[in-house]
């Protein structure tokens, strides 16, 4: 009996059609692109002001409107970390660490999925992250765990379990790199949420899609239980990354030229 082939996609056609090479070479530059974003985004970070007053100001303001509004979260959800010893050192592990992996995993699958989804994506999380980077510069916020006493910072309490040393994620001896007033909006939060999104409009099986979601509130949890983030901060950082795809989405159906899925540009809007 002659077995059936399953169906081939359009975009799997054309990855076919394009010889290996120059998807490695497109690969590259993609790689190359993203890492020179990256330094420039923490160098930038850098020349934002360290005065401590201005943010801790902000911060206060930001816990009194939770306040306000009743979804202040932050006291209980720090001493549950600080007190069970093994949720601390999970979430130190999963705020050093799945940030910057899960975010490569998710981009290097997707450039594999075809240019099209890669482009759109990865321009929404450029646009989400400098959007982010504004907030850094313009009204630097302080973090619970420096803001006079009343949160516990939970990776400097485990820093002796991981490759972070005192100050945030940083790895040892590298702590004046970062940029430790830079708590609103979240990007932990903001790249968690872009990471459900892309598998969801991807169109992955319902499982993966959930694990997305589950990836993104385990991260919410995380960087406000580590004394980390304000619950404003992970709803602002979910905001800012909903309204970068928004307005990327909204930009390339207006314009013209559009990327094919060897990431060639093309003349008319894909279908």
């Amino acid at each position: 009996m002659q077995e059936i082939s399953p169906p081939v996609t359009a975009a799997e056609v054309l990855r076919r059609q394009v010889p290996p090479a120059y998807r490695i070479k497109r690969g590259l530059i993609e790689l190359a692109f993203l890492a020179v974003l990256y330094v420039g985004y923490s160098a930038s970070r850098l020349i934002a002001s360290d005065e401590f007053a201005p943010a801790r100001g902000h911060a206060l303001d930001v816990l009194g409107f939770e306040q306000d509004w009743r979804i202040a979260a932050e006291g209980w959800l720090n001493d549950l970390f600080v007190q069970v010893d093994w949720l601390g050192v999970f979430g130190s592990y999963w705020y050093a660490t799945t940030h910057y992996v899960i975010t490569i995993v998710a981009l290097v699958w997707l450039y594999h999925r075809g240019a099209t989804e890669y482009v759109t994506a990865r321009r929404a999380l450029v646009f989400a992250t400098l959007g982010g980077l504004v907030f850094y510069l313009l009204a630097p916020t302080a973090p619970p765990r420096l803001v006079d006493g009343l949160y516990i910072d939970v990776l400097s309490q485990h820093a002796d379990a991981g490759w972070w040393g005192a100050d945030a994620s940083a790895p040892r001896g590298f702590g004046s790199w970062t940029n430790e007033l830079a708590a609103f909006p979240s990007l932990h939060a903001g790249w968690s949420l872009w990471v459900a999104l892309i598998l969801i409009r991807a169109g992955v099986p319902r499982l993966w899609r959930l694990a997305g979601l589950a990836y993104a509130f385990t991260m919410a949890v995380v960087i406000v239980g580590t004394g980390n983030h304000w619950v404003l901060d992970v709803i602002f950082g979910w905001a800012l990354v909903i309204m970068a795809f928004t307005a990327t989405t909204a930009w390339e159906r207006a314009s013209p030229v559009t990327a094919h899925e060897d990431g060639r540009p093309a003349l008319e809007p894909a279908a």
